[in-house]
């Protein structure tokens, strides 16, 4: 029997919380293995899960006020559906209440639960349903409503941020990331110029504005279907990326004709390909990642793109050049692995799979990384580090560890490359920073250093 929408999104929850894999990752992996045709109950199983997964710290809440059993002592499998069940009738206007309870309870005991845990599901779906005009959304009448419940982030991350950012700003970073973000793309200026691509968009009845900082960006308004149904998908003349990580590929800039530049964290190819379409004539560009499946994606993005022909892809680690390339770039950019908390408004799992002890294990993977990629410089060449985190253990303190072991570097100021309207990202370090959510774009961080 095919599975419905409901039993696919408490599923794909349950081995999160078991995983802690990217959700992005389990979502897509379930979905090729569960055939579903239909886009509209894709669309809904993305809802649900995403949506369960920002506002956790809430829906958690609700069942704490509504049920007599400890939320501790439920089985994950339950406390999931009462998620997705409460997620339905508190923020999704479209579902009638009756579907929300009939159809999540149907899916539970399609997972062959017990009649009395089926009932007793129910009966919080249903107290939820005849109680929802009274209880407090952090929508409405949300003063009375606990931190945990308002903001629905870990109180470890969210007394970090207090202590640096303030009260007023912490809330608004988390209520940023609380709400589905509109969608930014890039333009491939290879194959196309942000005009035409605007009155492409426009001429297709989308809500397309150019992007506020960068000259490639676009945004679109509340569009929430297929990437792939987007005009000029297929020829490829765009690629999803957030306006900020755009930013940060400026940052190598300007290149130069007749020189090597190398990527050396490539990913999926967002900056790999932002690079390549830079890139002047004569000039190559190498991308490095070690993962094969990401390798996969590079691939399938630059060639999409019509980049490929630019860039030699090595499938290994930035050490691996070392034996025979030491000084042959002029520009790098190491966008590193990191804890990813500043980009949680796409990916809301990140807040729940972080610790603090996370962060220190990767500030020794960024380090280990850049000190390599210092010795593929050529003198005068320019290294840019860039993280997507707000944490100063990734960001700040790596740079001060790398200038202290290197002196032959210096910090450049980031607003040497960056468009005049960008300076106030620029701190008084010259570091690049934007905040998560702060107008549209995501958190980064980004330090250009210059090799004497």
């Amino acid at each position: 029997m095919p599975k419905s929408p409901r039993y696919i999104a408490i599923d794909i929850l349950c081995r999160w919380e078991e995983s802690r894999l990217p959700i992005d990752q389990l979502m897509e992996r379930y979905i090729v293995d569960s055939g579903l045709a239909d886009i509209r109950d894709r669309q809904l199983i993305k809802s649900m899960v995403y949506g369960v997964l920002r506002w956790r710290g809430y829906l958690d809440w609700v069942i704490g006020i509504l049920s007599k059993h400890p939320l501790g002592k439920m089985k994950n499998l339950t406390i999931q559906a009462l998620r997705v069940g409460i997620f339905q009738l508190v923020f999704l206007d479209r579902v009638p209440p009756s579907a929300a309870v009939n159809e999540t309870v149907q899916a539970f005991k399609d997972m062959k639960q017990p009649k009395w845990l089926s009932g007793f599901v129910n009966g919080v779906l249903r107290s939820v349903e005849r109680q929802r005009p009274n209880i407090q959304t952090p929508f409405f009448n949300s003063q009375a409503l606990p931190e945990t419940a308002l903001l629905s982030h870990p109180e470890w991350l969210v007394k970090r941020w207090k202590s640096r950012f303030g009260d007023a700003e912490t809330a608004a970073i988390c209520k940023k990331n609380n709400r589905e973000p509109d969608l930014c793309l890039r333009v491939n200026t290879a194959l196309t110029d942000r005009d035409i691509l605007l009155n492409k968009l426009k001429a297709a009845g989308l809500a397309a504005e150019p992007g506020l900082y960068s000259p490639t960006a676009v945004k679109l308004k509340d569009y929430r279907g297929s990437v792939a149904n987007i005009p000029g998908f297929e020829q490829g003349l765009f690629q999803v990326q957030d306006e900020a990580a755009q930013l940060v590929s400026m940052l190598l800039g300007p290149l130069q004709k007749e020189s090597f530049y190398l990527d050396g964290c490539a990913g999926l190819g967002g900056k790999t390909s932002h690079l390549a379409q830079m890139l002047p004539p004569e000039s190559r560009l190498i991308a490095v990642e070690p993962n094969a499946g990401r390798v996969k994606k590079l691939k399938e993005n630059l060639g999409r793109l019509r980049l490929d022909s630019a860039v030699t892809i090595v499938e290994d680690t930035v050490d691996s050049l070392l034996p025979d390339m030491q000084e042959k770039f002029s520009g790098i950019l190491i966008d590193a692995p990191c804890s990813g908390l500043g980009v949680i408004r796409h990916h809301p799992d990140i807040r729940w799979n972080r610790t603090p002890d996370n962060l220190r294990r990767y500030q020794e993977i960024q380090s280990g990384i850049l000190a390599s990629a210092a010795r593929l410089l050529v003198p005068g060449g320019t290294l840019v580090y860039a993280t997507c985190s707000t944490e100063p253990e990734e960001n700040d303190e790596v740079i001060q560890k790398f200038l202290a072991e290197n002196p032959g570097f210096l910090l450049a100021n980031a607003s040497d490359s960056l468009p005049e309207k960008c300076l106030h990202w620029v701190d008084r370090n010259g570091y690049f920073r934007t905040i998560p959510g702060r107008e549209g774009l995501d958190g980064f961080f980004g330090a250009r250093l210059i090799k004497m």
